[in-house]
């Protein structure tokens, strides 16, 4: 396989929303070939295998994805969690729409009527948790 994973930060500005499905589909259960990925993403999308095989090699080139030879064919896995990619993602939203703090996220999300009562006790139950 190869070197030390890279930095989530510096892959998640790369990752576009359609290689975004592709790692889901690796995060999911991997190591998986092209075919595979495509299983699990072409039907709902209207891809093609070559669409699959495209933003996987995009996906490499980025060091996001690795490979490992099986015969014929590749094996392909991620070479970032998914946590990890949800945080660094979640830090550039933050910091590129409500100036690096997240009040304004909450604020705006609840002054939209985009949280639910579950949400909003989910919340409370979280602020409860770090402040003890």
């Amino acid at each position: 396989m190869s070197e030390s994973p890279e930095r989530p930060d510096r892959i998640s500005a790369e990752i576009t929303g359609a290689e975004h499905a592709v790692m889901e589909a690796l995060w999911q259960r991997s190591p998986l070939t092209a075919q595979e990925v495509c299983e699990e993403v072409c039907g709902p999308r209207g891809w093609s295998l070559a669409t699959v095989k495209t933003l996987l090699s995009r996906l490499v080139a980025k060091q996001a994805v690795e490979t490992e030879p099986d015969g014929k064919r590749f094996l392909y896995s991620p070479r970032i969690e998914r946590t990890a990619y949800v945080g660094a993602e979640s830090r550039r939203l933050v910091d590129r729409l409500f100036g690096g703090r997240a009040a304004p996220l909450f604020a705006h999300l609840a002054q939209s009527e985009q949280l639910t009562q579950d949400d909003i006790a989910e919340i409370e139950a979280l602020l409860k948790e770090l402040k003890s």
